[in-house]
């Protein structure tokens, strides 16, 4: 996976460059998705391995699926990615786009899994408190995972924040077995 991140953040940097240079970051995004969600497709990828079609055959064919949904640099990057035979990237590049994109509008992308059901007020409390701690804007995605018996699990990034009740009594047991 580390290899793959390596050769897509080029690529992922250059769209992202691009699409800031020209205004185009939300359109960019957009774009990137459909070309992810294409490029992960199963009979696309099948076909796209065809041994008898050539590269220029394989990013027309690809830009064909995504319709008229993809700008004319758009077009021009996917025919630089399946030159390079790199259209496997694209699901990497989306994701390292919307990094480079977060972070550039310091924006954090927050999962916060709970044991029950989040009401709006609850979710908007821990929304303002994860801003004042991070100093940046926040994107929530929650989840209900009932294992963790109460209490909230935060991720942002590389930052878990463990509020359950499963974390504490993990803990606890640590320390009467240490």
């Amino acid at each position: 996976m580390a290899e793959l991140t390596t050769i897509a953040r080029p690529y992922a940097k250059a769209a992202f460059l691009f699409a800031k240079e020209n205004n185009g970051l939300a359109e960019w995004e957009q774009m990137l998705d459909l070309a992810a969600t294409v490029a992960q497709d199963a009979t696309v990828r099948a076909y796209l391995d065809q041994p008898e079609l050539d590269r220029a055959q394989q990013a027309e064919a690809f830009i064909q699926v995504c319709g008229d949904e993809l700008s004319e640099g758009a077009r021009n990057f996917i025919a630089q990615l399946a030159a390079n035979k790199r259209l496997n990237l694209l699901p990497t590049i989306r994701a390292l786009f919307h990094e480079l994109l977060a972070a550039d509008q310091r924006i954090t992308d927050v999962e916060l899994i709970a044991a029950f059901e989040l009401e709006d007020a609850e979710t908007e409390k821990l929304v303002a408190a994860l801003k004042e701690r991070l100093g940046r804007d926040v994107q929530v995605s929650t989840s209900v995972d009932e294992s963790l018996i109460g209490g909230v699990l935060v991720r942002a990034g590389d930052t878990v924040i463990d509020g359950s009740v499963r974390g504490r009594l993990s803990r606890l047991a640590e320390q009467l077995n240490s």
